[in-house]
């Protein structure tokens, strides 16, 4: 398979690990289904960067899915994670939205979708350490300004609309400051129900509604 995703590495770094200045993401160890999910999303047009377009948008479920497949069996070593350049105050903000989120907004903690570790889950939810703080600062603008989108419901979307961009900048700057635990792997389950629903996330339990 490596010698058919050579275009893929030509942008995400040798065996999918990323490139130095992080502008393309780690993609090597992802969950496969996230992945996959992604590749439909470029296709689709839920995402939109024209050089993905380009390379996918006539291939089939099948060989995205061999694609996905490849990629997440990957096991790379993460590169050390930068030295932050936000202040302690806006480090700490970042931590407490990523692990506790904000009650008083019914805005859900990080940790309660991407898992305790922030290393994702499978087979759907990618982690968030080992990102620079830009590609995630972007991201999140992405879903805040529609120009990233998902799967119905795209929760993500709504989440990050409830973020303010100075809220934006302090998880961003938190999440890429941290160290990737161990290998880095996905977790197989996630310590409670999953706090709202996402679009191509099966499986896994959610909050009842009722309850919030």
């Amino acid at each position: 398979m490596a010698p058919r995703v050579l275009a893929c590495t030509a942008c995400h770094g040798k065996e999918g690990r990323a490139t130095p200045d992080g502008y393309f993401p780690r993609i090597a160890g992802k969950p496969a289904g996230y992945l996959y999910n992604q590749l439909v999303n470029f296709r689709d047009g839920r995402r939109s960067y024209p050089q993905m377009t380009y390379l996918i948008e006539h291939l089939t479920d099948d060989y995205l899915r061999e694609i996905a497949t490849h990629f997440a069996a990957l096991q790379v070593p993460y590169a050390p994670p930068l030295a932050p350049q936000a202040s302690p105050q806006v480090l700490e903000r970042g931590r407490q939205l990523v692990q506790q989120g904000d009650s008083a907004r019914q805005l859900p903690a990080c940790v309660q979708c991407h898992g305790q570790a922030m290393t994702g889950l499978q087979p759907s939810i990618p982690g968030l350490l080992g990102l620079s703080r830009d590609y995630l600062n972007s991201q999140l603008g992405a879903w805040k300004t529609g120009q990233r989108r998902a799967q119905a419901p795209d929760c993500m979307a709504d989440i990050a609309r409830q973020l303010s961009p100075e809220e934006v900048s302090a998880v961003s700057a938190w999440l890429a400051a941290q160290p990737v635990p161990g290998a880095g792997k996905p977790a197989d389950r996630l310590a409670g129900p999953m706090p709202v629903r996402c679009g191509g996330v099966d499986g896994v339990p959610v909050v009842d509604a009722a309850s919030r």
